[in-house]
């Protein structure tokens, strides 16, 4: 017997080690650090915007976002993988820096943010898709890029009609 617990004590370590190893673990790291910037400047912009379409589109960032992210947390916490918690430095800046801004000035910076962010996010999760290894990590990322290339398609359409460039 206690051999037994002498053995489950190193294998234990061993796996959370391979989980925090595991070629996938980057990606459910990156995709939460990304998930919660979403929700944090998606309810940023439900409060500060001036355009309807631009708090609504908040709104839905703050609904999909938490509700992917949810997901993710219950697929890694299954693989002993630990996500932030918290925002990257990059996304404080950003967020710090929209917080100082106010009217058409916030909704400009912020819908281009969304587009540029969207765009890399599609790229990070069909590059999951196509060639991740973790089964858990390539559904993950199929089943939330459609979610994505949508929030990319209302974020431009909210651009042409506010005559924001997605440059």
């Amino acid at each position: 017997m206690k051999s037994l617990i002498v053995s489950a004590l190193i294998l234990v370590p061993a796996c959370s080690v391979y989980a925090a190893d595991s070629p996938d673990a980057d990606f459910y790291k990156h995709a939460a650090q990304g998930g919660i910037a979403e929700v944090q400047l998606g309810d940023l912009a439900r409060q500060k915007s001036s355009n309807m379409d631009v708090k609504q589109f908040g709104a839905m960032m703050v609904k999909d976002h938490s509700a992917a992210n949810d997901k993710l947390k219950a697929v890694a916490d299954s693989k002993n993988i630990d996500l932030p918690k918290g925002l990257s430095a990059g996304d404080k800046a950003e967020k710090a820096k929209l917080e100082l801004l106010s009217g058409e000035t916030f909704d400009k910076s912020y819908i281009k943010g969304m587009i540029k962010d969207h765009q890399e996010d599609i790229a990070e999760f069909n590059k999951e898709a196509s060639s991740g290894q973790d089964p858990d990590a390539v559904a993950f990322a199929k089943a939330t890029l459609p979610t994505l290339r949508e929030h990319l398609a209302k974020i431009q359409a909210i651009a042409a009609s506010a005559g924001v460039s997605g440059e």
